[in-house]
């Protein structure tokens, strides 16, 4: 099993606990290999390459599949022709968060102070073109606000910056910003998921707060390599359905701050990945973001 990120981080840890699972659920020995680089596309552009016999699956992150294509003109492979999807295991999704200084406590406030004091706040992004960049330019053209990004290397860095001071607010993970908001270092203004998130992170969600058809998650998926036989297809398709659907794997996705989420079918699965393909293509061009 492919992973497009180093060791340790939300992508990996999720792999890793599948890996376990669907070897008890289909006897077979999966060793994850990680392949990190380009946003997770270096671990793709493999994947595309690697035998069509079943031997070699990726937990693939979003990014890599249905932005990074639009954004970079180097990536080795095609999202719609190179990849047969198994099925959608979790989201990670994102929230609003700011320094508690910032004299806001919604959505709604936000966007009043941003409207009354145009330019003076700063938003950090982990990187120009990541998620947490593109959503937010999203957020800001929904609202109509003029917020000033601030890019840097990785969530870490933004995120500390925003609990200095430096930085106003940010729309990062819920994975990273949940420690930091339980200490009390960061307030939460909303959730960029469809549903409401647990404990401490438990806010309205953007959409609820008169942002419409607005959510800011990355979505992990299985895949093949393009051209495996159905018939292991369907196989590790109903694997994948057994583990996911076990409460032991959705409450230990709802640890690190995924959200569990399944496929009713690879054909679904398919799908999905070429309207999410579609629906990052617009948000790149209106944003601008091109990486080379």
């Amino acid at each position: 099993m492919l992973v497009g990120f180093p060791p340790g981080q939300a992508t990996d840890i999720v792999a890793r606990m599948l890996a376990e699972k669907l070897a008890v659920a289909t006897g077979d020995t999966i060793i994850v290999e990680n392949k990190p680089g380009q946003g997770g596309s270096l671990g793709l552009g493999a994947l595309a390459k690697s035998p069509n016999d079943g031997s070699v699956m990726m937990l693939a992150h979003m990014s890599a599949v249905a932005t990074n294509p639009h954004m970079y003109k180097s990536v080795a492979y095609d999202s719609t022709k190179d990849f047969q999807a198994i099925g959608l295991v979790g989201d990670l999704p994102f929230v609003l968060v700011s320094n508690p200084a910032v004299p806001v406590r919604n959505v709604a406030e936000l966007i009043a102070y941003a409207k009354a004091n145009p330019g003076k706040l700063t938003n950090a992004s982990s990187g120009n073109g990541t998620v947490s960049h593109l959503a937010m330019e999203e957020f800001k053209r929904h609202a109509g606000v003029d917020i000033v990004h601030v890019p840097y290397q990785g969530s870490a860095r933004g995120l500390t910056d925003v609990m200095a001071g430096t930085v106003s607010i940010a729309l990062e993970t819920a994975a990273a910003t949940k420690p930091l908001v339980e200490s009390g270092k960061l307030r939460v203004l909303g959730a960029g998921s469809a549903q409401r998130l647990d404990g401490v992170l438990d806010a309205p969600t953007l959409k609820e707060q008169g942002i419409p058809d607005f959510t800011a998650v990355t979505w992990l998926m299985l895949m093949y390599p393009a051209g495996v036989p159905k018939s292991l297809v369907d196989r590790g398709f109903e694997a994948l359905r057994q583990v996911s659907g076990t409460q032991d794997f959705k409450d230990r996705l709802r640890t690190i701050g995924a959200l569990p989420r399944s496929s009713r079918s690879p054909q679904e699965a398919d799908d999905y990945l070429r309207s999410e393909y579609r629906y990052w293509g617009e948000v790149v061009k209106r944003s601008g973001v091109g990486l080379g």
